[in-house]
Formats: structure tokens, C-alpha cells, sequence
């Protein structure tokens, strides 16, 4: 995997993932699947997209995911 991305939930991230973090992590995870560091302009709106939804199902992972000791804390809707 890319070692990049770094872990998001606590206790490893000294609180809350913030929506530029997971972003980060979004960008990162498709540029490593689709072997483009930037894509071309005909796949520029995919590479968005994809982008996008990475994002927005790590945000709702994290939203959900359970640590011991921790109640999850609801980020709001994105």
C-alpha cells in the first residue's frame, strides 16, 4: 500500500481526522490504484470522482468504526 497514507482514527491521529486529511488519504489511495500522480485532461473528471467517493466512505468508516474507550463522534454530514 502507499506509505503515504497515513492511519486516520484514534488514537493514532492525535484527534479528529479532518476532512483535508481524509482527503489526502483519498488522493493518495487513487493515485497509487490508477498509477496517475495527475491524470490527463480526458480522465480528469473519473479521477475526481473517484477521488470524491474514497473520501466520502472513509469519512462515513471513521464516523462508525468503534475504539475501546472512545464513543464515536459523528463528524456531520459531508
Amino acid at each position: 500500500m502507499c506509505r503515504s497514507i497515513k492511519t486516520l482514527r484514534p488514537p493514532v491521529l492525535p484527534g479528529e481526522a479532518t476532512e483535508d486529511d481524509i482527503r489526502a488519504a483519498a488522493l493518495q489511495y487513487v493515485r497509487k490504484v490508477s498509477g496517475f500522480r495527475a491524470p490527463a485532461a480526458h480522465n480528469r473528471e473519473a479521477f475526481d470522482r473517484a477521488v470524491d467517493a474514497v473520501a466520502q466512505v472513509t469519512a462515513e468508516l471513521l464516523d462508525t468504526l468503534e475504539v475501546r474507550g472512545r464513543q464515536p463522534v459523528p463528524r456531520g454530514p459531508r
